[in-house]
């Protein structure tokens, strides 16, 4: 029996069974690769318990929300750390699209009777996946490190927060991707977009502070989607919702979903006009 959102006689069972071969794909490159396990983790980490460390005194954060009180300078940027776990996921996994298309593997997922739009949908929630494996990871660490929300439910309620901005950072990412043919060209561009978004944001310092020294910069932050996404999971922690944050980030997962869709299309998107996905450079 076919569904709605089956044509051409392929099952939702089908559809099921293909985006977990997608998943499992990238959970057996995700575990073969060590490396980038413990460089996401790294990053943060060093932020967390060296930087945090010697800005505290300087850096001091006063009673806003979601927070009922004054908080330590490393339970303020924890939130904008996880966001940066998903942010570098988000554009690693796309630097495997890159990869994929480079050394002709591509080929074999586009030879698949599948849409194209269900093959990249099932890329980017593997990529979700991969970034909670390593945002609870970094959790536990901080736990350790008495960085932690109010109650134990919190990590439960980031969860949705969690899947919502990984889906906006690797839809980025996938959009990102179509514009680039060769590796090394996608991997410096990743530095131009990685480093402005996370410290042009509200990870490291509350935007009021930023007012007070820029209105440029505090404008740019305040546009800035990274921004969002650190909200709606410092919100989330505390078991609260951030109305604004959730629709930007909502709006801007739709946005760059769909504009990966058309530019992997190869009779509408860049593709077209770059000799195909599987084309050489």
């Amino acid at each position: 029996m076919t569904s709605p959102i089956a044509p051409r006689g392929l099952t939702l069972r089908g559809y099921l069974i293909s985006l977990w071969g997608v998943v499992w794909r990238e959970g057996l490159r995700f575990v073969h690769q060590r490396g980038r396990f413990l460089s996401a983790l790294v990053r943060p980490l060093v932020w967390l318990f060296i930087f945090a460390a010697g800005f505290r005194a300087t850096l001091g954060v006063s009673i806003m929300p979601p927070y009922e009180t004054y908080v330590l300078y490393e339970v303020y940027i924890a939130p904008g750390l996880i966001a940066m776990i998903q942010l570098f996921n988000g554009l690693q996994s796309s630097l495997s699209m890159v990869y994929d298309r480079e050394v002709g593997a591509m080929r074999i997922l586009l030879v698949s009777p599948y849409p194209r739009w269900h093959l990249l949908v099932a890329k980017l929630l593997a990529g979700v996946a991969v970034s909670l494996l390593q945002v609870y990871a970094f959790l536990l660490v901080a736990w350790f490190w008495e960085v932690r929300p109010d109650s134990n439910w919190g990590y439960l309620t980031v969860l949705p927060a969690l899947v919502l901005s990984g889906l906006m950072l690797g839809a980025m990412g996938l959009a990102m991707s179509s514009l680039f043919k060769q590796l090394e060209n996608f991997a410096s561009v990743m530095n131009f977009v990685i480093f402005p978004m996370f410290f042009a944001s509200s990870a490291l310092y509350p935007l009021w502070r930023v007012q007070q020294s820029s209105v440029l910069l505090y404008d740019i932050c305040r546009f800035n989607p990274f921004s969002h996404a650190v909200e709606l999971i410092r919100f989330a922690l505390y078991g609260q919702v951030e109305w604004t944050s959730l629709a930007v980030v909502a709006g801007c997962a739709a946005a760059f979903l769909i504009a990966a869709v058309i530019a992997y299309d190869p009779s509408a998107g860049l593709t077209a006009r770059r000799g195909g996905p599987g084309g050489a450079a």
